[in-house]
């Protein structure tokens, strides 16, 4: 089972000619509206995948609540977890220019409002993959790393977007995924380089570096990537964390998991969309 401890937002998408320079209005075409998040877009990939999944996160009880959970109850993931808040739902407006680069601004709303007490102890087993990023308060997500590893779970963070937590919490990890921007800013919060190496050998900690065209990197080597024509990386590093996630838990090795993510990443980019764009575990398997 993956516990998914993180965001939910619904996700405006703008496709633009070319990402604004500050101060700059560039018109586009359209909108496209649907759920985002790292934590909800990693719990929808992992649960594509096959995994079983729950989700703990807040929304608010406004009109984006509804759109933003829709695909996490489409793909089955259990939202019994899922707080209702007054604040307002949390929401990210991606501007997405013709290569498929991004930028996006997010407006967090209810993910301050995530707690840790919200994960009771019984889902926190040596059978439970926790995942986590960092859109949600850091002190939670540090407190529910604790608990999880004196309890037997295994943890994996994807320190996205880069923020820093105590190095007890990084140090109690089983795995640790950044890319490049996330890996040479906690390399120099560390006080070392940024390479999965490196990190690894500082934390001692399994450590992967998601390098986009480039592939993956780990402590020894570097896995590449797919060649395709991307149209859309929004959500991308997030289904490469879902999948690698949804492949651990049934107990591939990190090398066969590693490749797994790869595919269904280069899958998701190759489609419009955030969430709506991450591949069923079918489409992993016939591109494998």
């Amino acid at each position: 089972m993956i516990v998914v401890f993180g965001s939910i937002n619904l996700d405006l998408i703008f496709p633009l000619p070319h990402i604004p320079s500050p101060g700059e209005t560039v018109l586009g075409p359209s909108v496209r509206i649907e759920p985002g998040g790292k934590g909800a877009n990693q719990a929808v990939a992992a649960a594509r995948d096959g995994a079983k999944v729950v989700m703990v996160g807040a929304i608010g009880t406004d009109t984006l609540a509804e759109g933003a959970l829709r695909l996490l109850s489409e793909a089955g993931v259990d939202l019994s977890r899922v707080r209702h808040t007054a604040a307002g739902t949390g929401c990210a407006a991606i501007a997405v220019d013709p290569a498929g680069r991004n930028a996006i601004a997010v407006a967090s709303g209810a993910n301050l409002l995530v707690n840790a007490d919200q994960v009771e102890d019984a889902l926190l087993t040596p059978d439970t993959i926790l995942l986590l990023q960092m859109e949600v308060p850091a002190a939670e997500t540090a407190a529910l790393i604790a608990r999880a590893k004196s309890r037997g779970a295994r943890v994996v963070l994807n320190l996205a977007p880069a923020a820093a937590l105590p190095e007890t919490a990084l140090r109690a990890l089983d795995l640790l995924v950044v890319n490049e921007t996330e890996a040479a800013w906690i390399g120099q919060h560390l006080g070392t380089n940024g390479t999965a190496a490196a990190l690894q050998a500082k934390l001692g900690v399994k450590t992967l570096c998601t390098l986009g065209e480039a592939g993956v990197e780990t402590a020894t080597g570097r896995i590449p990537a797919r060649a395709i024509v991307p149209v859309d990386t929004t959500a991308a590093g997030d289904c490469f964390v879902g999948v690698l996630a949804a492949a651990l838990d049934r107990g591939l090795d990190l090398n066969a998991a590693i490749q797994r993510a790869i595919v269904a990443a280069s899958i998701c980019c190759t489609r419009a969309g955030s969430q709506g764009s991450i591949p069923t575990a079918a489409e992993t398997d016939a591109h494998l």
